[in-house]
């Protein structure tokens, strides 16, 4: 796959990658490299990553626990210490290998580190490869809320290896297929409609069109001022979905992409009662998303606490819920609002589903 160029930086596809690592670490002369990984890439990612990266630089591994509930400050307290410990200096790499978490985390760590030091990301997940490894956006949750302190800062390149994709569980295919969906809907349907109509789909094909469409939205809005919201699709409802679960201890917590796909159903609805999206569209959608995530247990009881997570988006401005909005496929509005009555019947429009 040819390679992508971003404003700052390139994303490489399969061997060249690591080939480009290996002279990037050459050329800067860096003092040191530090690869940040969690419980599962260390075991599962790391001994593929060493078989084709070659330095004689000192290298450390710095592992963390793996899941959302460890994308905190406390967590990237324990990575600055750890690096500080080990000798890390403004010179020195950081390496992220790992999915959305760990790309997410390990640039904020590194944009933050002695005021910035270089970072590179190697994503892991389908998840991170299309969306969380590619934009410039770094970040950790506070609390339940999703991405709420974070800054934009540009790792200096980008390694997209799909055979990491052998590693995770289809439940985490399925996650990240959440956002190839998305860009489908808002900028080539021919991607969504691959994913609906084919049971037997190769999703690595999907990858590097998908990574493209991210790469165009930030090159003309870089820091989300006006068009990269648009990558928002789905997510206002669904981070609201998502954290509702993280936090309810009766409730199982779901992966990002199955709350998104959650709120892209329900946001469809949103786009037919405020633009006009059509209605056998919206249909399609919710028959698409339940078909490939199933129905996920929520009840009107739930609609209060995911509202009022909602609440905190970081779109909102002057405490109104902004939204991403379809008036058809590819033709989308954003900063678009909704009442509260018409968000309680989204929900409800995804609940009584059969």
């Amino acid at each position: 796959m040819t390679t992508i160029n971003a404003a700052t930086y390139p994303i490489h596809f399969e061997e060249k990658g690591y080939q480009e690592l290996t002279s990037l670490v050459s050329e800067r002369n860096y003092s040191s490299i530090f690869v940040l990984v969690d419980d599962n890439t260390s075991n599962c990612c790391y001994p593929r990553f060493m078989e084709l990266f070659f330095t004689n630089k000192p290298m450390e591994v710095i592992q963390i626990e793996a899941g959302e509930v460890h994308k905190n400050i406390e967590t990237c307290v324990g990575v600055w210490n750890a690096m500080t410990e080990l000798g890390a200096d403004r010179k020195s790499l950081l390496i992220t290998l790992g999915g959305g978490v760990i790309t997410d985390l390990g640039g904020f760590v590194a944009s933050a580190f002695k005021r910035g030091i270089d970072f590179v990301n190697i994503p892991t997940t389908l998840l991170s490869m299309v969306d969380a490894s590619v934009g410039g956006k770094t970040g950790v949750d506070l609390g339940v809320l999703k991405n709420q302190i974070g800054v934009f800062a540009n790792p200096e390149l980008i390694v997209i290896d799909a055979e990491y994709l052998q590693t995770v569980t289809p439940r985490e295919i399925r996650s990240g297929t959440a956002e190839i969906i998305k860009y489908g809907m808002t900028h080539d349907i021919r991607l969504f409609n691959e994913i609906k109509d084919n049971d037997e789909l190769n999703i690595v094909d999907l990858i590097h069109r998908s990574i493209e469409i991210k790469n165009e939205v930030v090159l003309e809005d870089p820091k989300e001022q006006s068009v990269r919201k648009v990558l928002n699709w789905g997510h206002t409802i669904g981070h609201g979905i998502e954290s509702y679960f993280l936090e309810n201890n009766k409730k199982e917590a779901l992966t990002h992409g199955e709350a998104i796909a959650i709120g892209m159903v329900c946001e469809a609805y949103l786009s037919s009662k405020v633009l006009g999206f059509p209605e056998n569209q919206v249909t399609e959608i919710k028959e698409a998303i339940v078909n490939i995530y199933g129905k996920v247990a929520l009840y009107e009881e739930d609609f209060d606490p995911i509202l009022k997570l909602m609440k905190h988006d970081k779109k909102n401005v002057g405490g109104e819920i902004n939204f991403v909005l379809l008036r058809n496929y590819e033709d989308f509005e954003i900063n678009c609002n909704a009442s509260e009555i018409l968000i309680r019947e989204s929900l409800m429009f995804y609940v009584t589903y059969k």
